[in-house]
């Protein structure tokens, strides 16, 4: 549901920019480093929105890789834990039976 709620909010705002830039056609001077250019203004509204998407995207991306990445880490450590507890479960388990053996006998 909040994969569409997103889509939805997405498609909303692509629609405002959209108008917001076919309302904007005029040329507008830009100013380079190194030099100037005259470019339509609908160019720029749009390629700003183009290039702060793929911004946002590819953090979001990284943050993704980021949370696999733990989470990966996190379930190496829990097997090596249950290894660890399965190493030491019988160890601790002998001496318990064998004390309750041994209780059970002397009466």
């Amino acid at each position: 549901m909040k994969f569409q709620w997103n889509l939805i909010l997405g498609l909303i705002f692509a629609l405002i920019v959209a108008i917001f830039a076919v309302v904007n056609v005029d040329s507008v001077k830009v100013n380079f480093v190194l030099g100037y250019t005259e470019i339509p203004l609908i160019l720029i509204i749009l390629g700003s929105a183009l290039l702060g998407g793929l911004i946002v995207g590819m953090f979001g991306i990284l943050r993704q890789y980021k949370q696999q990445r733990h989470i990966k880490r996190l379930e190496k450590e829990i097997e090596q834990i249950k290894g660890e507890k399965i190493q030491e479960s019988p160890k601790e388990t002998y001496p318990k039976i064998e004390k309750t053996i041994n209780a059970e006998g002397e009466k």
